[in-house]
């Protein structure tokens, strides 16, 4: 491949600090009560100029400024990142630079100091559209305050998105039909929408271990998905992967890079990155991050070479999410191995018979009626 049909690079930003902390998030994200924004700003860049000087000669097709929360962040520091990425590598015409936003009203005031500092979209955290539901997630604004902060979002932005959450305790089919039809109709391009599930470490999984949270059973979490799926897709803004939805073109071209497999860098507390077969790792903690930029000039924890093998098998597990499926010759160069070493021929076969995966030569995706059953699905399909 020459350098004119190189893919772009992709540049996730870390900010990981939070108001409070949310009872189902295992993220990386803490709670401070002071941040010292210059120094933060300036370490930035310093990874950032780290990376940069690893990935020469890229330019850059999107900005994820992920978190955390990344709307806390001042909007000259988010100006400033952006600034450099763009002296380091500079941009594809149609960049797209994403921000991850809680809806609260100081964080929605902030949002035309945002835009001007250069982000086109912005991923909203809107989570639930009742009341009720907010609290138990444990998140600070109520459905006002929230979609307030979706109206003042989508004069700012050129593309907006927001996140809800699904298959909460005791929510009904017909409840969530209501709550999605209202979420639709609001007209955004893109959606996120998960299945509320219960990650270790979480304040959920300890209130579920000792029996004061019960999750909907498999049957009615099915029943869920799939209204999911049939009401976003008469709405005109279809699955793509499994838990995102979008009209045709509206894709986040930011995530599509991590379920494509491409490379991109990743610089902030606990972020990862893909640098031309490396696996990159930063320190988790804030201070221990910071303190690593302060002694290297960096915040890199490991840079760890993937062999063929596991390459193949992230690209096989990233790929298959997609509504498009993946190649499998790509596979194969990634794996230096034929396919038949890194995919279970005869059960692909199976699951093509009984209609959960649909082939085409070289290309293998998971058909609608396999979606439901993906996490089964992987485990028989990647070998290794």
């Amino acid at each position: 491949m020459n350098a004119a049909e190189t893919p772009p690079l992709a540049l996730y930003v870390h900010w990981p600090f939070c108001v409070s902390k949310c009872p189902y998030c295992d993220f990386n994200s803490h709670v401070r009560e002071e941040v010292d924004q210059a120094a933060w700003r300036d370490a930035l860049l310093a990874d950032l100029a780290y990376e940069a000087g690893l990935l020469p000669g890229r330019r850059l097709g999107s900005i994820f400024f992920g978190g955390g929360t990344p709307s806390l962040m001042p909007p000259e520091t988010v100006a400033a990142v952006i600034d450099a990425a763009a002296a380091a590598w500079g941009f594809d015409d149609d960049i797209e630079i994403t921000l991850e936003a809680n809806p609260s009203s100081v964080e929605a005031a902030r949002f035309a100091d945002i835009a001007q500092a250069g982000v086109n979209r912005v991923s909203l955290g809107l989570q639930a559209l009742d009341d009720k539901a907010l609290r138990f997630l444990g998140r600070a604004h109520d459905v006002e305050e929230g979609l307030a902060a979706l109206a003042t979002a989508q004069r700012a932005f050129a593309r907006v998105s927001f996140d809800l959450i699904y298959a909460r305790p005791d929510q009904s089919l017909a409840a969530w039909e209501i709550e999605l039809a209202r979420a639709l109709a609001f007209g955004t391009e893109h959606l996120s929408l998960y299945q509320l599930t219960i990650e270790p470490g979480t304040r959920f999984a300890t209130e579920a271990a000792a029996g004061r949270l019960t999750m909907p059973d498999g049957d009615d979490a099915a029943d869920l998905f799939e209204a999911t799926r049939a009401m976003t897709a008469a709405a005109g803004l279809p699955a793509y992967e499994i838990s995102n939805h979008a009209r045709a073109g509206a894709e986040s071209r930011h995530n599509l890079t991590y379920w494509r497999y491409r490379d991109y860098a990743g610089i902030g507390p606990g972020a990862h990155g893909r640098r031309g077969g490396l696996a990159t790792v930063r320190h988790r903690k804030p201070e221990n991050w910071l303190a690593a930029v302060t002694r290297n000039g960096h915040g890199a924890q490991s840079e760890e070479p993937l062999v063929p093998a596991d390459r193949a098998k992230e690209g096989l597990l990233m790929g298959l999410r997609l509504r498009e499926g993946i190649d499998l010759g790509r596979i194969a160069m990634l794996g230096e191995a034929p396919i038949a070493a890194l995919v279970d021929e005869p059960a692909i076969a199976r699951l093509t018979e009984q209609g959960f995966m649909a082939r085409d030569g070289d290309h293998l995706r998971v058909c609608e009626a396999g979606m439901l059953l993906l996490d089964a699905i992987l485990p028989k399909v990647v070998l290794g």
